[in-house]
């Protein structure tokens, strides 16, 4: 039997893309590829969507922990270099950014007008003072010798009452001795003429009535003795009253002592408030003389200079302003919205412009009002064309201790802080 051999079909190839067609095998297996390769597509895609979702939960998460300004610079203590005198500038001991000490003499003024004025002044607070002591010394001296007028007046007024009474008691001895003399002259003058009639009719010698006489002349006599001895007396009495009034007058002006002490103690007490005066005036003029060399007030840089040597200044005339780099701190303007969870204590970071590097703080405090209410001009907000437009309050950042040690932060410079409000 013949062996037939069998022919096998001819391929007949798609009529639009000429493909080979497939077999039932391959059909099966490509189906199955295709459905894995869907399926891991599928995975694939899910898998970067979780990622991605993870990436911005974390994203999110960040950008929400802190709140940042492009709004903020460095600030420091600018102090002003003024003169506090006026005068003639002769040497000049400081340039521009030239970084200074405290206390270094930077400017010094011509102080020749001021050293002679010190001298004056020390002159005069001399004197002062001599005279002070002088009146000082004055105090005690008078109020010795006004004690001592009082009790010699007090001594003499008592020495001239009693003198007046022994005055008195002299005339009234006087009186009486001459009334006993009138007396005794009325009797001899009765008995010499009872003498002169016996005589007459000689019943009596004639030296009888010759000592008649004689004793009414006596007696005439020691009236005339006694009455000028009352006469004296009295002279006396009134000299001793005369003497009285003059001792009372000196005991009445001694009693002026007090308002002789009050004058000579306020006299002592002018001279020292003089001298005192004159002490204020030397120091001022000590001071003056000081203001002609004029220091740096604290550590830092020598900034804006306009003093030259040979120039005349004015006192508050501005010469010159120190920078201390010691002490700066940033100033970040955040819009409101952002404070929200901003407080005090919480941890920032500032990266800086000029050096492109990073420091460490920490928010010290915030400020009572917005930039604007510190304006020249502020807004007035109160007109009917109002538009809300969010503010920004000033904050101010400390850096960490030693961080600007190296001084490379200088006020007005730009930098970025980030206020890390969530830990």
């Amino acid at each position: 039997m013949a062996e037939t051999t069998q022919t096998p079909p001819a391929e007949v190839k798609h009529p639009e893309t000429g493909a080979k067609p497939l077999r039932a095998g391959e059909e099966d297996l490509r189906a199955r590829s295709s459905r894995t390769g869907t399926a891991g597509f599928r995975i694939g895609v899910a898998i970067a969507v979780l990622v991605l979702l993870v990436a911005v939960f974390f994203l999110y998460r960040y950008m929400a922990s802190y709140e940042s300004t492009d709004d903020a610079q460095i600030d420091g203590h600018v102090n002003s270099v003024s003169a506090r005198i006026s005068g003639h500038v002769i040497k000049l001991n400081v340039e521009d950014n030239q970084s200074v000490q405290a206390g270094t003499v930077l400017v010094e003024i011509d102080p020749a007008d001021y050293q002679v004025a010190y001298e004056r002044a020390k002159a005069d607070f001399e004197d002062a003072q001599a005279a002070a002591v002088a009146a000082g010394v004055n105090v005690p001296i008078t109020s010795v010798n006004t004690t001592s007028q009082v009790s010699a007046t007090e001594a003499d007024v008592s020495s001239a009452r009693a003198g007046i009474k022994v005055a008195q008691q002299q005339f009234e001895a006087a009186k009486a001795q001459l009334q006993q003399a009138e007396a005794n002259n009325v009797k001899a003058q009765n008995d010499l003429v009872r003498y002169k009639q016996l005589v007459d009719k000689q019943e009596i010698s004639q030296q009888q009535y010759d000592q008649a006489t004689a004793a009414a002349k006596a007696s005439a006599a020691g009236v005339e003795a006694a009455r000028a001895s009352a006469d004296g007396a009295q002279q006396q009495v009134t000299q001793a009253q005369g003497k009285l009034v003059q001792a009372q007058a000196n005991w009445s002006n001694a009693n002026t002592a007090p308002k002789q002490m009050q004058i000579t103690r306020a006299k002592a007490t002018s001279a020292l408030a003089e001298a005192q005066r004159k002490k204020a005036d030397l120091d001022q003029a000590a001071l003056n003389l000081q203001y002609t060399k004029i220091v740096a007030p604290v550590n830092g840089i020598v900034s804006n200079r306009t003093v030259e040597v040979g120039q005349n200044v004015a006192p508050g005339q501005e010469l010159m302003k120190v920078i201390n780099l010691d002490d700066v701190w940033i100033t970040a303007n955040f819009k409101e919205t952002q404070l929200r969870e901003m407080k005090v204590g919480q941890r920032v970071t500032i990266d800086v412009d000029a050096n492109g590097r990073s420091y460490n703080g920490k928010v010290d405090s915030i400020a009572g009002a917005s930039g604007a209410r510190f304006s020249l001009l502020p807004p007035e907000n109160a007109t009917g064309n109002y538009v809300k437009v969010v503010q920004r309050i000033p904050v101010k950042i400390v850096l960490d201790s030693g961080s600007n040690n190296d001084h490379q932060l200088r006020p007005g410079m730009s930098v970025l802080p980030k206020v890390w409000i969530r830990k």
